[in-house]
C-alpha cells in the first residue's frame, strides 16, 4: 500500500489534532523540523508538508534503500483501530470482512493482511494493510494502515459500517508512522530490539525499543526489499529518528523515491493505478483475495463484480510496460496496438534507477496482457515502441524465513 497520488500532488485531507500546521494550512508530521534541518526538499503532498527528497536528491535516495537502509517519515498516514466491546477476535474480523474481501478470521496474533476497501460495484475505495495485534490483552484488536489522501473519506466509511458493538478509534493525534526499508534495514532495527530479527514478512509485535519506549512493528514495506513499518508515540518520533539517522547504514529518505521504489517493484499507486473504477481482479490484485470469498454471495460490496471478473475473459488487466529508449512514458499516455487502435493508458511511468531504463503500468484488454505483446505508446502525437513485461521490474526482496 501506497500514498495516493504522486508527491508532488496535493490534496485536501481533514486534520488531526496532533498535527501542527504550518502558514499556508498544511500539516505537519512530529518531526517535520528534523527534515527542514536534514536540508529536505518540502511540497505539498496529502494535505501535509512532506520531504520529496534531501540533499543528494531521489537517485542516490533510491539507490540507498536498494543498497542500504532508507528512513521514510510516512505518520502522514492514517493509523487506527477496530474495537470490539465483546472483546472478541472474531466479532471485529467478521465486521471487517463485510467491507474487504480478505479472510481476517484466520489472521493469527501479529498477523497482517494486505486489502481493499471496495464499493458496491467492487471498485477500490482504498487500498489497506490490516493486522491483528500480538500482545497479550489487544489480540482482539485491529490495527489498520490507511492511505493519507483517503483516510478522512476511510474513517467516515468504516464508521457508518461497522454493526453496534463494534468501534472505529482513529490515533492519527496520537501516533507516528515510519517506514524502514532496504536489505540492512534488519541490522539496523534489531539494535533497538534482537527480537525484531525474528520476524518474518507481514508479521508484526508490540516491543520496548532501546531508548525506553514501545513501538508497533511489522516486517512490511512498500518498496519491494525487505523492511519494516513502525508505529510509535508522536512524542517519541524524534528519538527513535535520531537513534535510526546516526546508524551508517541508514539515511531519511523522501517520497520522490518511493514512489520509484514501488514502481519498480510492481505496486499499485492509490489514485494512479487503483480507484473506485476499478477491481482488484483488473488490477492484479487477485491474490490478496482467498479462494473461500471468490464467490458472488462472499458478503462484502461488491463481491458479484469480482465473481464476474475472474470468469472474464475479455476484462481489462494492469500490466508492467517497458518502453524502448531512455525516455519515461508518464501517467496518461495512450496505449495503441500494432494496427493502431487504442487499447488502454499508461498509470503510472517514470525512470527507474535500478532498471536503468523507463518502466510504466497500465489497463490493457486481458487478450493483450500477455508478456512479450508488443504495443505503442503515444507521446506527443508520436508512437513510441514498447513491450508488456511480467510484474514487478525488479525482485521483491521479503524476507519470509530462514
Amino acid at each position: 500500500m501506497s500514498d495516493e497520488t504522486t508527491p508532488e500532488d496535493s490534496q485536501e485531507n481533514a486534520g488531526q489534532e496532533g498535527a501542527s500546521k504550518s502558514a499556508n494550512g498544511l500539516r505537519r508530521t512530529a518531526v517535520h523540523d528534523k527534515h527542514v534541518e536534514l536540508g529536505a526538499k518540502m511540497v505539498p503532498f496529502a494535505g501535509y508538508e512532506m520531504p520529496l527528497h534531501y540533499q543528494k536528491g531521489i537517485l542516490a535516495e533510491h539507490n540507498h534503500v536498494r543498497e542500504a537502509a532508507g528512513l521514510f517519515d510516512v505518520s502522514h498516514m492514517g493509523q487506527a483501530f477496530i474495537v470490539p466491546e465483546d472483546g472478541k477476535f472474531e466479532s471485529a474480523a467478521t465486521a471487517l470482512e463485510r467491507l474487504c474481501p480478505a479472510d481476517l478470521q484466520s489472521l493469527k496474533p501479529g498477523q497482517q493482511r494486505y486489502t481493499q476497501l471496495l464499493n458496491d460495484e467492487g471498485g477500490i475505495i482504498d487500498d489497506l494493510m490490516i493486522a491483528r495485534m500480538g500482545m497479550e490483552g489487544y489480540q482482539h484488536l485491529l490495527y489498520v494502515v490507511v492511505n493519507a489522501g483517503c483516510k478522512e473519506e476511510d474513517y467516515r466509511h468504516i464508521s457508518a459500517n461497522l454493526p453496534k458493538g463494534i468501534q472505529l478509534s482513529v490515533r492519527d493525534d496520537v501516533l507516528s508512522l515510519f517506514a524502514l526499508q532496504g536489505p540492512r534495514a534488519v541490522d539496523a532495527m534489531s539494535i533497538m530490539n534482537s527480537e525484531i530479527r525474528y520476524l518474518e514478512f507481514m508479521q508484526g509485535q508490540s516491543l520496548p525499543m532501546f531508548g525506553g519506549f514501545w513501538a508497533q512493528v511489522t516486517r512490511s514495506g512498500y518498496t519491494g526489499e525487505d523492511g519494516f513499518e513502525i508505529s510509535i508515540k508522536r512524542e517519541d518520533s524524534i528519538s527513535f529518528l535520531n537513534a535510526m539517522i546516526t546508524l551508517p547504514d541508514v539515511e531519511m529518505i523522501g517520497l520522490g523515491a518511493r514512489d520509484s521504489l514501488r514502481l519498480e517493484a510492481g505496486l499499485c499507486l492509490y489514485g494512479n493505478d487503483i480507484d473506485e473504477s476499478v477491481s482488484p481482479v483488473e488490477a492484479g490484485l487477485i491474490w490478496s483475495i482467498p479462494k473461500s470469498r471468490r464467490s458472488a454471495d462472499a458478503g462484502y460490496p461488491g463481491a458479484a463484480r469480482i465473481a464476474a471478473d475472474i470468469a472474464d475473459k475479455s476484462g481489462k488487466r494492469l500490466v508492467g510496460i517497458k518502453p524502448d529508449g531512455r525516455a519515461p512514458a508518464r501517467a496518461h499516455t495512450k496505449i495503441h496496438d500494432m494496427v493502431g487502435q487504442e487499447i488502454g493508458e499508461i498509470t503510472s511511468g517514470l525512470f527507474g534507477p535500478s532498471v536503468e531504463g523507463p518502466i510504466a503500468m497500465g489497463y490493457v484488454p486481458r487478450a493483450q496482457a500477455k508478456a512479450g505483446t508488443a504495443v505503442n505508446l503515444m507521446v506527443r502525437g508520436k508512437a513510441r515502441p514498447a513491450k508488456i513485461v511480467k510484474l514487478p521490474f525488479v525482485p521483491r526482496n521479503y524476507y519470509r524465513g530462514a
